[in-house]
């Protein structure tokens, strides 16, 4: 069974260090030239996708599910944008 946390408003991020100094897994897209937080619509495409995505050596991460909008909150006050990611690493939607 998937695990869909998008119909409730919940998406999964990779949270970096998590306790008490956590953060959200901040990415650069060179392309597009932002800063952003990727975020999986599903537990399966973020498990998926996350060797691909660059880490730093040493860090620990962990998946957790987030709400959009705390989500977003977050983004906005650290100038980072919120970015679906799909399970190849590509961004579905800013």
């Amino acid at each position: 069974m998937t695990d869909q946390a998008n119909t409730e408003g919940w998406v999964y991020v990779f949270v970096c260090d998590p306790g008490k100094k956590e953060s959200y897994l901040g990415l650069y897209n060179q392309e597009k030239k932002i800063n952003f937080i990727p975020a999986f619509r599903s537990k399966e495409e973020a498990n998926d996708c996350y060797l691909e995505m660059p880490r730093e050596k040493g860090r620990k991460y962990e998946l957790q599910a987030v709400h959009i909008e705390e989500l977003h909150e977050a983004a906005e006050k650290n100038d980072f944008v919120v970015a679906i990611v799909d399970r190849e690493g590509r961004i579905v939607k800013e």
